[in-house]
């Protein structure tokens, strides 16, 4: 007899099936010229030429760098996020993105529009939208809706790349199967089979405020591996492959002892896992695994996985190899021609991806830490960035940005894309900083406004 030894969360299952959800003012930092100036031409070009670039701040909570006391933001135009001269404090003058914990952002690919789904706590699971008027002036826009009957109050979510339509949720609960043979005993004595992993996968329409699909489905992993006991233990970062039509979620293999049934710290790591599900029905879910990476694809708090040139490149992290850079094709399956290992790109041991994005040229800005970086105040290695190119399969550490040992970028979210440059903050723990923005085509990095900072807080990035 099978009997599983943990409640699933079901209960959303079950809210679909009855019915899908339905649905401060500050000073204005625009640029936007005045209407005696709309007729020179020099005007209208810097105005169309600019862009919001949205900062956020984690404020501490009881520890320096825990990022629990909130999320901050505050926009500027990209001519100002360009100004050494501008500050921008965003934890005494910022708008404070509903959140228990730090905030999971996501903003339009034109940097108008913001969007949120509180993390944790009461509201958790909601979703809001904003548009971006410049300072701490964020204007609600739309419906809320919450995604906590499907996904639970602390939702793992991402912005699809389909031109700002969609947004996808994950969860996954898990339960261990034995035999008992019908017969009562303790749970050690029982004979383990293996793991299931419940997900739920929610899409959700950004524009209209309303849920798209619900799906859930019971994942294991091969028979070899389940009998060893690997199992799926975490998912997020969805994204869409170029037709369209599969949605790739990353995933986090853990390992129970099959004698003890309890969690295994040291063991072998499998190859890098995806979980492919089919689009926008989310049906159909077959798992995928790399030969050249090995270690976990869910990524953290940023988006793991970018549709480039045809394909999806994916980080992974907890390699033992050192983090890669890995290519799903077009087929739906891992490209294992495509080595990228950040290590031997890096001259480094143990790199590890924290958060990266690339512009559409294909080169990009990545954050990382190695094993050798010293712990700082929050207890966190220090970390660095590094200008990567994915057709050439190089990465160099950028040493025009100023680095420090409080600096860590653990929690890292945003990079602001507007054409071939990439804008970045830096600023150790507690301590103030500067926007940074790279020229991915070019290498050249800028110094731009100053980050004024507050006593254990920290900068997630840019929107």
């Amino acid at each position: 007899m099978k009997r599983p030894l943990f409640n699933l969360k079901s209960y959303a299952t079950a809210l679909f099936a009855i019915g899908l959800m339905t649905a401060c003012s500050s000073d204005d930092n625009s640029v936007t010229p005045e209407p005696e100036q709309e007729e020179e031409q020099g005007n209208e070009e810097e105005a169309a030429d600019s862009r919001w670039i949205t900062v956020a701040g984690a404020k501490m909570g009881e520890n320096p760098g825990d990022g629990n006391g909130g999320t901050l933001i505050y926009s500027v135009t990209s001519e100002e996020a360009k100004d050494p001269t501008v500050q921008i404090d965003p934890f005494n003058n910022g708008f404070v993105a509903p959140s228990n914990r730090t905030a999971r952002l996501q903003a339009s690919e034109d940097g108008n529009t913001i969007f949120n789904i509180s993390y944790a706590g009461d509201t958790g699971g909601n979703y809001t939208k904003y548009l971006v008027n410049g300072g701490n002036d964020f204007e609600p826009t739309g419906s809320e809706i919450s995604i906590a009957p499907y996904v639970g109050t602390a939702p793992r979510w991402i912005k699809l790349f389909d031109g700002d339509k969609t947004g996808a949720a994950v969860y996954v609960s898990t339960e261990h199967q034995v035999d008992d043979n019908d017969t009562p005993k303790d749970v050690t004595d029982d004979n383990y089979l293996y793991t299931n992993s419940t997900i739920g996968v929610v899409t959700l329409d950004l524009v209209d405020s309303q849920i798209n699909n619900f799906q859930e489905h019971v994942i294991t992993l091969s028979e070899e591996e389940s009998a060893a006991g690997y199992y799926i233990s975490r998912i997020d970062m969805p994204v869409l492959n170029e037709a369209g039509d599969k949605l790739y979620i990353g995933a986090r293999v853990s390992k129970v002892d099959p004698e003890t049934l309890e969690s295994d710290s040291d063991f072998e790591i499998l190859g890098s896992k995806t979980i492919v599900l089919d689009y926008p029905s989310l049906l159909n879910p077959t798992i995928i695994t790399s030969t050249v990476g090995h270690g976990n694809t869910n990524g953290y708090r940023s988006i793991n996985a970018f549709l480039y040139d045809g394909s999806v490149y994916q980080a992974n992290q907890g390699d033992p190899e050192g983090s890669h850079i890995l290519k799903i094709g077009s087929d739906n399956q891992y490209d294992d021609s495509y080595v990228f290992n950040l290590d031997d790109a890096l001259g480094v041991e143990g790199a590890y991806i924290l958060a990266w994005r690339p512009a559409g040229n294909g080169k990009g800005v990545l954050a990382y830490r190695h094993d050798g970086s010293e712990e700082g105040i929050s207890g966190r290695g220090q970390s660095f960035f590094a200008l990567v190119d994915l057709n050439a399969k190089t990465a160099t550490k950028i040493d025009d940005i100023p680095y420090e040992v409080d600096f860590e970028l653990f929690q890292y979210q945003g990079f602001a894309v507007d054409g071939n440059e990439i804008y970045l903050t830096q600023a150790p723990v507690g301590k103030d900083g500067n926007i940074y923005i790279v020229d991915t085509e070019t290498g050249e990095v800028t110094k731009g406004a100053q980050l004024i900072n507050a006593e254990g807080s920290h900068f997630i990035g840019t929107w």
